[in-house]
Parts: structure tokens; sequence; C-alpha cells
């Protein structure tokens, strides 16, 4: 039961074939005191001597119909068999045995239902096989069926990986072939039309009507947004390609200070800031500055209309994360349509009333969830909108 024990859990890390036939041919013969064991495996209607362990030759690497051996026939009938003189029981291919010493035998089926094969024991003398022997043989066929069939899930799993991890490299190489597409092919003609239209602008701006003025300024504002909306895609790009370099980071005072930043040049409004006390994260510091930026903006920015804005920012700490929110009182939006919030290009409000590309939320949600965190919201149309993200208290790496 000891040897029996053993094999169960060598078998249990074998990962490929040749290591649960090395496991099972030693362990066969251990377990029964036998002269020699081999490990057949079924092919259609073959019967496959994959390996053996043995005093003497035996089958190793031959393979025979399964109608014509007695593996075949306890694969075929699912069925242990037990041999004191194989010269008498007429499964046996005398032919096939005479060259070898097996004088008694015993096979058993790996697995009972739809047997995938058969272990076989040999002695070169008589011998009766006991019950205990034939049990310990057969619990240790029963383990190898669910090891073979582990190894074919684990085969499955590992090819999923390799497929999924080329897909992901095919995918990768598209991104910087588009990337590389929008730092040239797309800068290029852009530049041409800013340098034409500020040459317009410098010379014949005079000459001009309201009219043309106003097309002008129009022309203007929209290859500054193409501009902007070029440079933030790269950087979403790059992003996700960019290592994470983990630090203890102090929100507070990273908040506290694009705060102040944005105080100053939004003089003209009235903005009131409520930040509650901000736990410590440990993340990279120059991707959670670039999602505060973008949730503070955002909140600065679709309060624009309101006579007076309110940002409150705060946190909750929780058992292993640590939850951090702020809630603005602008125009909030439509719940109905939050999955469209962090994909890139979605817009829930109109670029008239609303400046911007797009990309920000995107930017954000990706940080997030490389840092292995998740950000969702909360809101009401006219009534302002909460936004919360999520990170673990401990770094997905060491910190540096």
């Amino acid at each position: 039961m000891e040897r029996l024990v053993l094999a169960v859990q060598e078998l249990s890390l074998a990962r490929d074939l040749d290591t649960v036939m090395s496991i099972v041919r030693s362990a066969a013969r251990e377990l029964t005191g036998a002269d020699g064991a081999t490990f057949i495996l079924r092919e259609g209607d073959h019967c496959f001597y994959a390996d053996q362990d043995a005093i003497g030759p035996l089958w190793k690497e031959h393979r025979f119909p399964l109608k014509d051996c007695i593996s075949g026939w306890s694969i075929i009938h699912g069925e242990q068999v037990i041999i004191e003189d194989i010269t008498l029981d007429a499964r046996i291919p005398q032919e096939a045995y005479k060259p070898t010493f097996v004088k008694s035998l015993v096979m058993v089926p790996i697995r009972t239902i739809d047997p995938i094969g058969a272990i076989g024991n040999y002695w070169g003398h008589q011998h009766i096989a006991t019950a205990e022997e034939v049990m310990l043989l057969q619990s240790l066929a029963d383990v190898t069926a669910v090891s073979l069939e582990n190894i074919k899930l684990y085969n499955e799993l590992e090819q999923r990986v390799v497929s999924r991890t080329q897909q992901l490299e095919d995918a990768n190489k598209e991104m910087e072939a588009f990337s590389y597409s929008i730092s040239h092919d797309l800068r290029a003609p852009l530049r041409s039309i800013q340098l034409y239209t500020d040459m317009l602008e410098a010379d014949y701006a005079n000459q001009l009507d309201e009219g043309g003025k106003r097309l002008l300024g129009k022309l203007l504002s929209k290859t500054q947004n193409m501009e902007k909306l070029i440079k933030e895609l790269l950087e979403f790009f790059r992003m996700g390609k960019k290592e994470l370099v983990y630090q203890k980071i102090s929100m507070s005072k990273m908040v506290k200070d694009l705060i102040t930043t944005i105080k100053e040049e939004e003089k003209i409004r009235d903005i009131e800031f409520i930040v509650h006390p901000l736990p410590d994260a440990a993340a990279d510091s120059m991707l959670m500055k670039q999602v505060w930026i973008n949730l503070i903006s955002n909140a600065v920015k679709y309060t624009k209309y309101k006579e007076k804005t309110i940002i409150e920012i705060g946190a909750e700490e929780k058992e292993e994360t640590i939850v951090y929110c702020i809630k603005d009182n602008g125009v909030g939006f439509d719940m109905h349509y939050a999955d469209k919030l962090f994909k890139i290009f979605q817009r829930l409000h109109s670029q008239e009333k609303f400046e911007g590309v797009g990309i920000g939320l995107s930017f954000v949600h990706r940080i997030i969830k490389k840092h292995g965190g998740r950000i969702w919201a909360d809101a009401k149309e006219e009534q302002g909108a909460t936004f919360f993200f999520e990170l673990s208290k401990e770094p997905l790496q060491t910190m540096d």
C-alpha cells in the first residue's frame, strides 16, 4: 500500500506519457513482485506495447490486433485476466509467448469503462495471483487512467496558452504597426495641414470676412484636436507595453498637488474640492497620476455649467483592497449607457458641449486593469457622477 501511495503521488505530478509509463512499469512489478510488467495502449483495433520493465525480452514497441492477444481481450471486455499457466489458456497466442520467460500472468484494463489500455504482470514460474495483488494492480491502473486524462487536459490547456500567446503577439505586432502608422502616416499630412493653415492665418486673415475667419478658426481648432487625438492614441498604445514600477504612493499628496494646479487653471470658476483622507497605495506612480488627472479633469469638465462646482474625493479601506472615489455635481449620465464609458472613442455627451477625444476613461480603465484592479461608475442625469476604482493593498509584483 505504501508503494501504491507513492505511485499515486508521483502520477499526480506527471505531465507527459513517458513519465507515466516510467512510474507505472516499475510500480507494477514492485506491487506484486512480478518478473516483468508491460504498459499497453489501445490504438484503434490494435494493442501497442509501449513500455516494459522485465527480466527478459517481451514485446516492447510491437503492435498486435486486439483480437489476437490477451491484453486485447482485457481491453475489449474491460475485465481482469488471471492466468496461472499460459499453456492451458486458449486466449494466449502460444507462438508469441514461446521466446519469452512468461509462465503466468495478470492483465488489468486501464479504465474498465471504454478502456484505453492495459497493464500486464508476468512471472517466470507458475504463480496464481492473489486477490490483493490484483486489487493493487487494478488500483494502479485506475490511477493511471486519471493521470492520462489529466495529461490530455493539461496538453490541451497548454496548447490553448500557446495559441493565445501567439494571438497576443500577433495583436501586439498589429498594434505596433498601427501605432507607427498613426505616428508617421497620419502626422505627416496633419503637419502639412497645420503649416498651410498657419500660413493662411498669418498672410490672409485680414482679407477674410467674419465668415471666413470663423471657418479658419474652426479649421485651426480641428487640426489641434486631431493632433491631441494622435498624441493620446500613441500614449494609449505605449501604456500597454509599459512595465509597472511599483512604489508606495501618497495618494493624498498626489491629489492635493493636482487640485492646486487645476485651481490655478480655473481661477474664474467657483470650485470647491472636498478631500477626505486617502490611504497610501502600492502602484506605478506615473500611471496613477494619469488616473487622477483624467478623473479630476473630467469632474471639472462636466460641472462647467454649474454655478458652483463641488467635487468630493474619498476612499474606503477594505480587508485586502482600497476603493477610491471621486464624486461631482455635474451633468451625470444615463446608467443605461454605462457600458460605453471605458471604451475608446465612446462619448456620452456631445463634443460641442464638452471638449475631448474619448480616450481618457479608456486610458484610466487600462491602467487600473493593468494593476489588477477594477473601475466603475454610478450616476444620474443632471445629478452628477461618481467614479470608483479599486486597488489591491498588495502589488502584483515586488515593489522596487
